[in-house]
């Protein structure tokens, strides 16, 4: 009973503050206080997330540096992040400098970090050097993408979050109650094909019939809805998968204990984290 009290304690807390970031630009009344809370949360869920993926491949024997490899993370997060705060004129001209800076010293850190190795002394150099970058791509990128989705509609962001938890809420209860053909026991053995299903289906009925009334701006046509549904179900559960599947390279049950009962950063990110450049896509190809 008191493992359940604190993971539910634990539990709240998070989805607090999450759901609080999330709406800050409108309890505030204020684009750039709002995504500047949210912006502090990616950065803060970016250096945790680093850390443990660093601390995953190490075990595996890599060497990143580990240095560098935080810089890029956290650069690359507030980078991308930065644009929710940006309109047009003086501050869009100076954000589209520092992107073309960053671009430019992200194109000379490669050959640069191929050097270095020379004096490193290493086994494997490209290996440990994909490990450095690695976190930029994989956990600050999506990380950035976050506030930019809540400030131009935080209830879409919330959206995002809900079809999410919706999903894997009802993937677990699908499992338990009838779930008897295992999915992928090899990155996940709890994971069930009934169960993923089952997750699947309720997040799209939900998102087709719920979305439209939650989300009144931008207006998104059903179709857009199901396919916004689809990728938080099904690539979501690909991106636990892909978490599981690092975790299990080196024997470990959680990324982190950041959370009591629920494990660390990358352990509560997993979906999102694969999910975000997809969503952003759609966003940009459909315009909504």
């Amino acid at each position: 009973m008191k493992n359940f009290w604190i993971r539910t304690l634990s539990a709240t807390v998070y989805a607090a503050l999450f759901v609080f970031c999330i709406y800050a630009t409108k309890i505030f009344e204020d684009v750039e206080i709002g995504a500047m809370f949210f912006i502090a949360f990616t950065l803060f869920v970016t250096v945790g997330g680093t850390f443990e993926f660093f601390r995953i491949v190490e075990m595996q024997g890599a060497k990143p540096m580990r240095t560098i490899g935080y810089i890029t993370s956290i650069l690359t997060c507030l980078v991308v992040s930065l644009a929710s705060m940006c309109k047009n004129g003086t501050e869009y001209n100076i954000y589209s400098t520092f992107i073309v800076i960053y671009a430019v010293l992200l194109f000379l850190l490669v050959p640069t970090l191929l050097i270095a190795q020379l004096w490193r002394m290493s086994d494997q150099p490209i290996r440990d050097i994909t490990y450095t970058l690695f976190p930029a791509i994989y956990i600050g990128l999506p990380l950035g993408l976050m506030p930019i989705t809540a400030a131009t509609s935080p209830n879409l962001m919330m959206s995002i979050l809900a079809l999410v938890w919706i999903n894997d809420s009802f993937a677990y209860i699908g499992g338990s109650l009838y779930g008897k053909h295992k999915m992928w026991p090899r990155h996940s053995p709890g994971k069930t094909w009934e169960g993923t299903a089952t997750g699947v289906v309720i997040a799209c009925l939900v998102a087709v019939f719920v979305g439209p009334l939650f989300v009144k701006e931008p207006e998104i046509h059903w179709s857009l809805w199901l396919a916004i549904a689809l990728i938080c179900s099904i690539i979501g559960t690909l991106g636990d998968l892909v978490e599981s599947m690092l975790k299990r390279s080196v024997g470990l049950k959680d990324s982190g204990n950041i959370m009591p009962g629920h494990g660390g950063f990358l352990d509560r990110f997993d979906s999102l984290l694969i999910i975000m450049p997809f969503i952003v896509a759609l966003r940009i190809i459909c315009r909504i």
